[in-house]
C-alpha cells in the first residue's frame, strides 16, 4: 500500500481505530474522507482536523449507498483506497429466557453486509486507479472467539474468510486486499470501560505499529498483525487453541 498521495475513504471513522487511522494517514499527506452515521460527530472531527472530509453514511441502510456512491464518483474520482472499518459489538446471553436474534442481526447488517455493500459500491472505481487498496477491519477474535460476543466474533471470522476469497479473485487486477485484525485496543467499541482498560493496547501504540507494518510492507498473506496479535492468530496451528480459548472464556 502506498502511504502518501492517496485519496482514502474510511468508513466508521468518527471514533476509535477508524478515526485514529484517518488522522495518521492525513498526517502523511493523504486526502482522507471519513464517514459515520451522525453529522454532528463528522462536523466536530472536521472542525478539529481541518482538511479531513466528512460524509454521512449508514452502512446498515442499503438505500443510502447509491447516493453516496454517486457523490464519491463525482467529487473524488481519484479515490484509490477503501478502508472498510465500520463495525459494532454487543454481548449476547443466549441462555437468557428473553434472548432473541436482534443484536446478532444488527451486527450482521453492519459488520458483514455493510462491508460487502460499500466494497461493491466502491470497487468499480478502485479498479481503474493506480496503487489501489482495499483494507477491511476484522478482529483478533476471528481466530479465537470470546463466547460472550458470539455474533461479533463470527462476523469477523466471516470477513477473514471473505477477504481471502476477494484477494484471490482480484489477483490479476491491481487492487491490493489487506486485513486489519486488531487485538483488544483502548477504544469505546464495547463501552467506556474498554477505553480505560489497562489490559487493552493503547490506541496510539496500536496505530503506530500498524502504520509501521504498512510502510515496511510486513503483512504476509495480506494480514496486518501487530506483535500481540500473532499468538492468537496461530493458536490452532501451534496446538494451543483449546488452552487459549479456555483462558479467554473461563468456566
Amino acid at each position: 500500500m502506498k502511504m502518501t498521495g492517496n485519496t482514502i475513504l474510511i468508513t466508521g471513522a468518527t471514533s476509535g481505530i477508524g478515526r485514529a487511522l484517518a488522522e495518521a494517514f492525513h498526517d502523511r499527506g493523504n486526502r482522507v474522507i471519513v464517514t459515520g452515521r451522525r453529522q454532528s460527530l463528522l462536523d466536530q472531527i472536521t472542525a478539529e482536523r481541518p482538511g479531513l472530509i466528512g460524509l454521512t453514511l449508514d452502512l446498515a441502510d442499503p438505500s443510502s449507498l447509491p447516493r453516496f456512491s454517486a457523490e464519491i464518483r463525482a467529487s473524488f474520482p481519484r479515490l484509490n483506497v477503501l478502508i472498510a472499518n465500520a463495525g459494532i459489538s454487543r454481548p449476547e446471553d443466549m441462555t437468557a429466557d428473553g434472548w432473541d436474534a436482534a443484536d446478532a442481526e444488527a451486527i450482521v447488517a453492519t459488520n458483514i453486509l455493510g462491508v460487502l455493500r460499500v466494497t461493491a459500491a466502491i470497487l468499480p472505481l478502485l479498479k481503474g486507479q493506480p496503487n489501489a487498496t482495499i483494507m477491511a477491519t476484522s478482529s483478533n477474535l476471528a481466530f479465537v472467539p470470546r463466547a460472550d460476543f458470539p455474533a461479533y466474533c463470527a462476523s469477523k471470522t466471516f470477513l477473514h474468510s471473505w477477504l481471502q476469497s476477494l484477494r484471490h479473485q482480484l489477483r490479476k487486477i491491481p487492487v491490493e486486499v489487506l486485513e486489519l485484525a486488531p487485538p483488544y485496543v483502548r477504544t469505546e467499541l464495547t463501552g467506556s470501560q474498554q477505553a480505560s482498560d489497562t489490559r487493552a493496547m493503547p490506541l496510539p501504540a496500536y496505530i503506530a505499529e500498524v502504520m509501521q507494518l504498512l510502510e515496511s510492507r510486513v503483512h504476509p498473506g495480506g494480514e496486518v498483525l501487530v506483535a500481540r496479535d500473532r499468538a492468537r492468530r496461530w493458536a490452532e496451528r501451534d496446538g494451543c487453541y483449546e488452552a487459549t480459548f479456555a483462558a479467554m472464556n473461563p468456566s
